[in-house]
């Protein structure tokens, strides 16, 4: 019997074929490893670029600087109105402001289409209103809660202007002097009813831009002139001199009233119906607001008011 030809096949050991299979499998495990990390980094720097911008151009303005933005961005033809300010009187008191300390006390007599500007422009500072109506007072608090502003009641009145300038005269050794807490005041002219520590503030800036003094019952702006004068000449810390600032200053309350609480010779510029006056502290034991030599034309007759 013819014995068939037998074929030798080769077996690789167990041993070996164990050792491919497992260098293949850290291969694979290295190319997975390799894929998904280049492909981590691939989606995370493509989604960095959009998230950068994203910071950058959805960062929202500060609340009060939108408000104002919204408030200009409506204003319509009516702008020629007096009581507005020019744009020579608006650069005047915000120049004054960026030159201000980095926390400057800007104090405002009067709620007016500029409030939310001013509070605007001094965002780094401190910025207080006051005003004759307490309604008024109230609706800005309620739609503008980051604003501090108060309400004072005024008996004076624009007729009653050169019988109060004969008064401050007699005071004003007494109740109506220059350098005082005026919180403790019993003059006439004097403003002391708002919260004690307004008169503790070093005011950098004052306006006075109210109340409203456009007819012969109106309080007039006697008292907030007054009231600024003092407290230029009273504050204890910060400059040496205030700026002071008074709109509408053709009207003769305001003219007259300035001549005599902030004078004549502090007067640094005048633009449109704004007058600037630098008011420098003073000692205590000083008692005139202004030099002899510079007295104002205020003890001039009285000029009659019309309703108009």
């Amino acid at each position: 019997m013819k014995t068939s030809p037998k074929l030798i096949v080769l077996h690789p050991s167990i041993h070996k074929q164990g050792g491919a299979n497992s260098h293949r499998t850290w291969f694979l495990i290295f190319v997975s490893f390799f894929t998904f990390a280049f492909a981590v980094t691939l989606i995370t720097t493509r989604d960095a670029i959009p998230t950068t911008t994203d910071s950058t151009t959805k960062t929202p303005l500060p609340k009060h600087v939108f408000d104002a933005l919204l408030h200009y961005a409506s204003f319509t033809s009516n702008s020629t109105a007096s009581s507005h300010m020019s744009s020579a009187e608006l650069n005047s008191i915000a120049a004054v402001l960026l030159r201000c300390a980095t926390t400057c006390n800007f104090l405002v007599f009067g709620l007016t289409h500029e409030t939310l500007l001013w509070n605007s422009l001094n965002r780094n500072g401190r910025t207080v209103f006051v005003d004759e109506s307490a309604y008024l007072v109230s609706k800005l608090e309620e739609n503008h809660p980051e604003i501090e502003a108060y309400d004072v009641q005024f008996t004076t009145k624009v007729s009653d202007l050169y019988e109060l300038l004969e008064y401050s005269r007699d005071q004003l050794r007494n109740e109506c002097r220059p350098v005082q807490n005026l919180l403790f005041s019993d003059c006439k002219l004097a403003i002391n009813d708002l919260p004690n520590h307004i008169y503790n503030v070093a005011w950098d800036v004052i306006l006075v831009d109210g109340p409203r003094g456009y007819f012969p019952g109106a309080p007039g702006r006697m008292p907030a002139i007054f009231t600024a004068g003092v407290l230029a000449r009273s504050k204890r810390g910060g400059e040496e001199k205030t700026h002071v600032f008074v709109h509408e200053i053709e009207r003769e309350v305001e003219r007259v009233s300035s001549d005599e609480f902030l004078c004549r010779e502090s007067l640094v510029e005048s633009l449109d119906l704004l007058g600037h006056f630098v008011v420098e502290k003073m000692e205590a034991k000083r008692f005139e607001f202004c030099p002899e030599s510079e007295e104002s034309s205020s003890s001039s007759s009285p000029t009659s008011y019309s309703d108009d």
